[in-house]
């Protein structure tokens, strides 16, 4: 059975919000229901899962959720027996004693390092890399997904796209009623205050909504009080926090998506609506290349209306330019930048989604 390949470890540090354990939890969701893989997932921080999966017992250090095996990883933890893949999520360190279990076990498993989403064009290079163990007879390789050919894929369902025909008709929709719904999910960071003056003063109505958190705090801090809120044209309407299946089906629901991360920015593209990402900013501006690499793909193909609005979105969302303007130029161009984003979808349906490719990838290294 160990050659099938049929058990699989899957090791989650909460680092920042619930990106990291968002895409954990989804790819082990997806790798029990569509391949078939019995499945341990190891966290250390069950509250941020609870948060995106309420079923979850936050209580419990080990229990059974949609088919994955849950484990609350915490330094006592004893991580046995060893299976057959490991996939060690943004370099979070397996335990010492695990590795030593690895290094015996015959035959050895796949061990993969599971890195973050970019697009830029060294990830093709670095994808699928191997890097012996310095003193064990062990492998790491590691695993970049990515948009293109030649990288490791995205994390998507086999139901998470709705049909484009119709995406098209919900943009048609949005034509006839003139009311615009956003989605608002940003960092602190984000020029909330200025958005929301172009959303006020544009020329369509806006329902803006907005879940707790960071969201909620930038735009109380400019607006004042709790909300909601109606400002000229804008109304903005604070909104429960969502679990994680909730807040992709309020993606799919609103007009535009203000995203923010990876979890975030890859279900707002799967939802088939133009979106603006928000992406971590960075010292000495270190995010900006990743952000250009990534709005160099997908304006590779669009029309120069959208490409130029697009652009100037995104870098304005990110600080790189006025809001206003770039607000005013896309709304005006919502439509060429559905038309745009459908094709898009298109593009990256044609390749193999992460758990499909993982699966293969690991079956080909033993």
């Amino acid at each position: 059975m160990a050659s099938m390949q049929l058990h699989w470890d899957i090791f989650c540090r909460v680092v920042d919000n619930f990106g990291d354990i968002g895409v954990c939890w989804r790819l082990s969701r997806q790798l029990v229901a569509e391949h078939g893989r019995q499945v341990r997932l190891w966290v250390d921080d069950l509250s941020a899962l609870h948060a995106i999966c309420p079923t979850l017992d936050g209580k419990k250090s080990v229990q059974r959720v949609a088919g994955v095996e849950i484990h609350h990883w915490q330094a006592s933890s004893a991580v046995n027996p060893v299976f057959d893949v490991i996939i060690e999520a943004f370099a979070c360190e397996l335990p010492a004693d695990y590795i030593a279990q690895m290094a015996a076990t015959q035959p050895r498993p796949c061990w993969i390092n599971l890195e973050y989403l970019t697009a830029e064009s060294w990830a093709q290079s670095c994808h699928g890399l191997a890097s012996p163990h310095p003193t064990l007879p062990l492998v790491k390789h590691f695993y970049f997904p990515g948009f293109v050919a030649g990288t490791g894929g995205l994390l998507r369902e086999r139901d998470c796209v709705a049909p484009l025909d119709t995406l098209a008709e919900a943009d048609q929709a949005l034509a006839a009623n003139q009311t615009l719904t956003v989605s608002l999910f940003c960092y602190e960071t984000a020029p909330v205050g200025e958005l929301l003056v172009a959303f006020a003063q544009g020329g369509q109505p806006v329902r803006c909504l907005v879940p707790p958190g960071k969201p909620l705090t930038a735009v109380s801090e400019v607006l004042g009080g709790d909300g909601p809120w109606q400002r000229g044209q804008l109304t903005v309407e604070p909104i429960p926090f969502l679990a994680q299946d909730d807040f992709d089906a309020l993606l799919r629901r609103c007009d535009l998506n203000f995203v923010r991360g990876e979890d975030s920015f890859l279900r707002a593209q799967w939802a088939g609506k133009p979106f603006v990402w928000q992406i971590y900013r960075q010292d000495d501006d270190a995010h900006l290349p990743k952000l250009n690499a990534f709005l160099d793909l997908y304006c590779a193909d669009a029309s120069p209306e959208a490409v130029a609005v697009i652009r100037q979105m995104f870098l304005a969302w990110n600080r790189e330019g006025s809001v206003g303007e770039a607000w005013a130029d896309f709304a005006a161009a919502y439509s060429a930048v559905a038309r745009h984003h459908r094709r898009w979808l298109l593009t990256l349906l044609a390749q193999d989604d992460l758990a499909s490719g993982l699966v293969k990838f690991c079956a080909s290294s033993v």
